[in-house]
């Protein structure tokens, strides 16, 4: 039983077998190399050296009339700080409509206020901007000092899906809270960002109960590889420790 606002007290893990991965792109060669390489779902955006912005919408419609999996667009307008300026929220919006006319999947917002904590009535205007489509709320959430507070927050704005790392570093580093978050959320959906690779996906998302990874388009092929394997062995026996 939840709150009202998507959570639950803190629960014991229940790892899924089934793990989603979401490639972050920037056009449509590398949408169509993710999604070949094995991603489930695309975020797509532009300016990853800034951590990514709006995408143009000429890109997001090559992307869809090139790839079969859902697309999620990134709604930002600029670089630097996530905290809300006048007249964000009203562009902000206008973008949101036009991508999801375009035919995005859903989008992806991230606005905090002044005090550093999640805007969440500027939140709320975004969700209802998009018609019914899922919002996932961005690693602005890791800029706040308090992420679980952060979660409530946006759980009670609408919010689908929130990507985070745990903190503002690797998602391997912030695992702890990663897993906290998960015990304390069913109905938004943690999804884990920063830095993912092969090499460690397999411990991220069994330390943590992830059922949601995303990483650049160019990792995706190994951690599908890495998650695959994970699947065919089966559950790891419990420790006699």
């Amino acid at each position: 039983m939840t709150d009202g606002r998507g959570l639950v007290p803190s629960s014991p893990i229940r790892p899924s077998s089934r793990v989603l991965v979401e490639a972050c792109v920037t056009g449509v060669e590398e949408a169509r190399a993710a999604q070949a390489s094995g991603a489930d779902r695309l975020e797509l955006c532009r300016d990853l050296e800034v951590g990514g912005l709006t995408p143009d919408l000429r890109v997001l419609e090559g992307v869809l009339a090139q790839v079969a999996v859902p697309v999620n667009a990134m709604v930002r307008l600029r670089p630097g700080s996530y905290r809300t300026r006048p007249g964000d929220v009203d562009a902000m919006a206008r973008e949101v409509e036009r991508l999801v006319a375009a035919g995005a999947n859903g989008v992806v917002v991230g606005l905090l206020g002044s005090d550093g904590r999640i805007d969440a009535a500027a939140t709320r205007a975004l969700v209802a901007s998009a018609s019914g489509r899922p919002v996932t709320f961005h690693r602005a959430l890791d800029a706040t000092p308090d992420l679980l507070e952060a979660l409530e927050d946006v759980a009670g704005a609408g919010v689908a899906r929130v990507l985070t790392g745990g903190g503002p570093g690797a998602a391997s580093e912030g695992a702890p809270t990663l897993a906290e978050l998960v015990r304390r959320s069913r109905e938004v959906i943690v999804l884990a960002g920063g830095r993912v690779r092969s090499d460690h996906v397999v411990g991220l998302v069994e330390s943590t109960g992830v059922k949601e990874v995303h990483a650049r388009a160019e990792a995706v092929g190994g951690i599908v590889q890495a998650l695959a394997v994970r699947r065919s062995a089966g559950p790891r026996p419990a420790s006699s420790d």
